[in-house]
């Protein structure tokens, strides 16, 4: 990447800044840059480069201290990121130390983060399911939330347009709740799931077990070849950073395709401190950075800036850019910005054993999970509860049979570990969440980082919907499992803080009342029409599906338009 840390006078000069380098950040410079912008990305972490900087890609587990384990020390001093699903001591450098990055926990929060160039794409988990009709829409038709200004069908192309750039495998289900995308093959269904399919079908006319779509490419088209990337090869090692290009990351795809078109810089250890608002110009005229290593402060000029920090990190930069016109927060007249923050429920999950297909195994390591599509609340509000869960679901063999008689040693067992053992089935949940004024951040009055910036405070809760809604997905999983002729059923609740699912949305939301939201249609801020934030700070609510890929979609919708605006002279 082109590296900029030497700034002189016309580098401080750009036709449109991206603040992040993740998911949405990638995407909103490869747009930018396409459609002829000089763009500069500003990461607050250090660089990272496809394949150069993936140190642990290819290496044995043998030769990891802990075999990838966490050590004890690593636990002790980083007590929340070592709790991060896929964290190990294979992949910690992609993950922030836990004193490095302080923030205030008013409730329990397990805020995580990745800072380097390509942000959490690194180690996302990969799903990419599109949202339906059903989510832009339940919130207003069941009185949880304010409406959406957009629908399915003002996004649907720009679903397609993401997905043939980054590779999805999956399948071509023709379910309302979860519509067809543009796909490559799926990776096979192995022997028991096939199986659980063909019961739920036997048993309920609302349920369906079908492959998930993920960001993983099985079939590369010229377009991947085009990027450098080639076919996953099921290692299932994602965490590491991918050498072959496998899944998508914005490290493999978005930024060096962005860079090949000449209008890429990309400024890494720049920490944001504020979006500058100019009160003559009456819009955003730059944004005021903190060298990471220097500490000295360098303001960057653009006549549009995207905010793509990650959801939390983007309402801190909002509320921390004050001005006489917006005194607690840009483009904050109506009191919201940092209000209504949702997340995803995972704390629910199912296990159990399942007999016979001793016959049968499976090929590699398969990085992906079937979906249980989300049947609840669709048509109508049907449930206790506000909103629809998503379902993944996989069955898998122990590694060997059961311990000999001998115990863990000698022939007999050397033997067993070569062969596989028993079938297990597991299900876990992500339910969306209902999102509420109380959930909210704000900047501490008395406490900052060592850049001088305040520090972030959480304030996010669980409430009884949330519960509810395990019950019901405790229930209903069992039941089904219990039909396919599973046995031996336990459920879980594993009580985890908000946070953990890494899918923080909202304090930034869209809508259509600039006195009820934040942003437009367009995800442009309603007071202060050349800023656009298209991460998940946009969310006015959360769905059941990941979000990754309709940040994408919003992203390249919202560039497209930012450039049109522009060469129209609106902006």
């Amino acid at each position: 990447m082109s590296l900029n840390l030497k700034d002189d006078v016309a580098s401080l000069t750009y036709d449109a800044i991206v603040i992040g380098s993740g998911i949405s950040g990638g995407w909103a410079a490869k747009e930018l840059c396409e459609q002829g912008l000089k763009t500069l990305v500003l990461e607050r972490g250090r660089n990272v480069e496809h394949n150069k900087d993936y140190p642990t890609a290819t290496t044995p587990p043998w030769e990891f201290r802990y075999r990838g384990r966490i050590n004890r020390q690593q636990q002790e001093e980083n007590p929340l990121i070592t709790k991060a699903a896929g964290y190990g001591d294979d992949c910690d450098h992609f993950f922030v130390k836990d004193a490095d990055h302080p923030y205030i926990q008013e409730k329990p929060f397990d805020w995580i983060r990745g800072y380097q160039v390509g942000g959490k794409s690194l180690t996302w988990g990969r799903a990419t399911q599109r949202w339906s009709e059903f989510e832009f829409t339940a919130p207003e038709r069941f009185g949880y939330g304010i409406g959406w200004p957009i629908g399915y069908q003002d996004v649907a192309p720009w679903y397609s347009h993401v997905e043939k750039f980054i590779g999805i495998c999956g399948n071509k289900d023709g379910l309302e709740a979860m519509p067809d995308g543009e796909f490559m093959k799926p990776f096979d269904m192995n022997a028991p799931l096939t199986h659980i399919k063909q019961k739920l079908n036997e048993n309920y006319t609302d349920r369906h077990l079908v492959h998930a779509r993920w960001a993983h490419l099985t079939d590369p088209q010229q377009v991947h070849l085009d990027q450098g990337r080639g076919k996953c090869q099921a290692r299932n090692m994602c965490m590491r950073g991918c050498p072959f290009g496998g899944y998508f990351s914005s490290v493999s795809s978005t930024l060096p395709w962005a860079k090949k078109t000449g209008n890429l810089t990309i400024r890494p250890h720049s920490v944001v401190h504020s979006i500058i608002y100019d009160e003559k110009l009456g819009k955003a005229s730059g944004v005021r950075v903190i060298d990471a290593n220097t500490k000295e402060v360098i303001e960057y000029k653009a006549r549009i800036i995207f905010l793509n920090a990650s959801a939390l990190n983007s309402n801190l930069v909002l509320l921390n850019s004050k001005s006489n016109r917006f005194p607690n927060g840009l483009g904050n007249d109506s009191g919201l910005l940092g209000k209504y923050i949702a997340f995803h429920n995972y704390r629910a999950s199912v296990s159990a054993d399942i007999d016979g297909f001793l016959d049968k195994y499976y090929f590699g390591r398969n990085p992906t999970d079937l979906i249980l599509v989300n049947f609840r609340n669709l048509h109508k509000q049907e449930t206790d509860f506000h909103g629809g869960y998503t379902t993944f679901m996989n069955a898998y063999r122990d590694q060997h049979t059961p311990e000999t008689e001998q115990g863990q040693v000698g022939a007999r067992y050397k033997d067993d570990l070569c062969e596989p053992g028993s079938w297990h089935v597991f299900a876990y949940l992500q339910g969306e969440t209902v999102p509420k004024e109380s959930n909210h951040v704000r900047l501490s009055e008395d406490k900052k980082d060592q850049w001088g910036i305040p520090l972030l405070v959480t304030s996010v809760s669980y409430d009884d919907n949330d519960e509810r809604m395990v019950k019901d997905f405790h229930t209903q999983t069992s039941e089904m499992l219990e039909k396919a002729g599973c046995k031996n059923i336990q459920t879980y609740n594993n009580k985890q803080a908000p946070g953990l699912d890494i899918h923080e949305m909202g304090g930034v939301r869209m809508g259509k009342d600039p006195k009820t939201s934040l942003l437009n249609q367009w995800n442009q801020l309603h007071q202060c029409k050349n800023v656009f934030v298209t991460d998940g700070a946009c969310m006015a609510s959360t769905g059941n599906q990941s979000p990754s890929i309709l940040y994408m979609a919003l992203t390249a919708r919202a560039a497209t338009y930012a450039v049109s605006e522009m060469k129209k002279g609106n902006l």
